[in-house]
């Protein structure tokens, strides 16, 4: 058994997505999530720019002691996962992995597309992964950057959010895909404006999912679970405005034990 808690970060508030799930699959664990919306976007960043803001969050976490980091953010993953699993004490577990092996497990995936940020998309992350565990996978990638302020807005499901994901994901009507994977956290708040657009034929598949997955696995077989409380407190900071981060937390963390503080890296 473990107490302390697990550190979640994001580029914004696409990693309240993720911590959604864990909830759900591990809610005795207290959780520390740091949304940096002081630094938003990392999509338009450079990979080595990327890599340092993670590693200023990894080294807070550090400070917090926290038992294990999950790098809900896919631009940050495709950018330093190995630095942060080099240079950090605790296991850290990224969103590219488990997306593939989410994508891979759906019954037809002759042909997957991906979206996510600029950035991830440009690092041919997934596509590379994708073929170095099934070459024959036909890869249709799209960067959809413009669905990331929709999320952070707080403009879901409004007929804005509808015609944005429509033109960001017109190269599937030219392009069919069997199976879409969400590359960017953001983007499950926006599953059905997406899944409206590619029809319900194509599964969508959430890499946070996986993740999760993959931590809890990690946590029992290390006997590192928190058993001692049932929905524990969980901190949010946001190192830019904590009011967006209240809202999003409102909207999409209902009913959850947390609080919410502006933070300085």
């Amino acid at each position: 058994m473990d107490n302390r808690p697990i550190g979640i970060m994001d580029s914004g508030l696409g990693g309240l997505s993720v911590i959604r799930i864990v909830n759900q699959q591990l809610p005795h664990e207290k959780l520390i999530f740091v949304g940096d919306q002081g630094h938003f976007p990392y999509g338009t960043r450079t990979q080595q720019d990327v890599c340092q803001l993670a590693l200023n969050i990894a080294c807070f976490f550090k400070r917090q002691n926290v038992k294990m980091m999950i790098v809900a953010c896919n631009t940050a993953t495709a950018a330093a996962l190995p630095t942060l699993q080099k240079e950090m004490p605790f296991p850290v577990i990224g969103m590219i992995v488990p997306g593939v092996k989410g994508a891979l497990q759906q019954k037809h995936h002759q042909s997957v597309g991906v979206i996510g940020t600029a950035s991830t998309i440009e690092s041919h992350a997934y596509e590379h992964e994708l073929h170095r565990q099934d070459r024959s996978v036909q890869v249709v990638e799209k960067a959809a950057q413009p669905l990331v302020p929709i999320v952070e807005h707080g403009q879901t499901g409004t007929e804005q959010a509808y015609q944005t994901v429509d033109e960001q994901l017109k190269i599937f009507d030219q392009q069919p895909i069997q199976t879409l994977i969400l590359g960017c956290t953001h983007f499950p708040f926006l599953a059905d404006e997406i899944q409206q657009k590619l029809g319900y034929q194509v599964v969508l598949v959430d890499p946070a999912k996986e993740a999760v997955n993959a931590a809890k696995e990690w946590l029992t077989q290390h006997d590192a679970l928190n058993d001692t409380e049932m929905m524990p407190q969980s901190r949010l900071y946001s190192t830019g405005d904590v009011e967006i981060l209240k809202a999003g937390a409102k909207k999409w963390l209902s009913n959850q034990n947390y609080t919410c503080a502006h933070l300085e890296l």
